[in-house]
């Protein structure tokens, strides 16, 4: 009998053993199953985040190109009356909207003055209209004035198309009798950088 007390102590201390270890598993799955959880869920949050931020920063540089191409559209009615390209009272009196073609000649060959950064913008050029007997030859010191085409300023990056106003691109002439003013119909146009890329 006593053989036999033993033999259902040790079955019911085997089977309190496996009953508390099968209770001890179910309770590290448990755990094991909200950890995954856990670290779905805040792979998720962190994924939703990360398209947020991509979003807002899209968002931020087409806002950013936006006010540079506003500020491109405001400087190229300003830039032609400012004293880098004025014609000033040289030519008998203020003008709007004159630019010096000598005056623009001379900064064409300033690249450092030009490229600086002074205007905010990525390209300045000016484009004879009328008469346009040149084409578009590029001016140079050795074909000065014979030419059509001024690129005072051309950083290589990525512009957004050019704002634009027309001018009076006027010099100084001179024949046997007199020295004249030549003023002849130009296009002044700026190109703002596009940062959206």
């Amino acid at each position: 009998m006593l053989i036999m007390v033993r033999k259902i102590n040790k079955r019911v201390h085997v089977n309190s053993l496996c009953s508390f270890y099968k209770k001890n598993r179910r309770g590290q799955l448990k755990v094991q199953q909200m950890i995954f959880m856990l670290l779905a869920v805040s792979l998720f949050f962190i994924l939703v985040g990360l398209i947020f931020l991509s979003v807002r920063l899209r968002s931020i540089k087409e806002t950013a190109t936006n006010l540079n191409e506003k500020n491109a559209m405001l400087l190229v009615s300003k830039l032609a009356n400012s004293p880098e390209f004025s014609c000033g009272h040289v030519f008998g009196g203020s003008r709007i909207n004159c630019i010096d073609f000598d005056k623009v000649m001379i900064l064409k060959d300033k690249k450092q003055y030009a490229n600086s950064g002074f205007w905010g913008v990525a390209k300045i050029e000016i484009r004879k209209i009328y008469p346009n007997d040149r084409g578009n030859i590029s001016c140079q010191k050795d074909n000065y004035p014979g030419c059509g085409l001024i690129t005072i300023m051309d950083k290589k990056v990525n512009a957004m198309p050019p704002s634009s106003n027309f001018i009076a691109l006027c010099r100084k002439e001179s024949n046997e009798k007199m020295i004249y003013d030549k003023c002849e119909l130009a296009i002044l146009m700026i190109s703002s950088e596009d940062k959206r890329t």
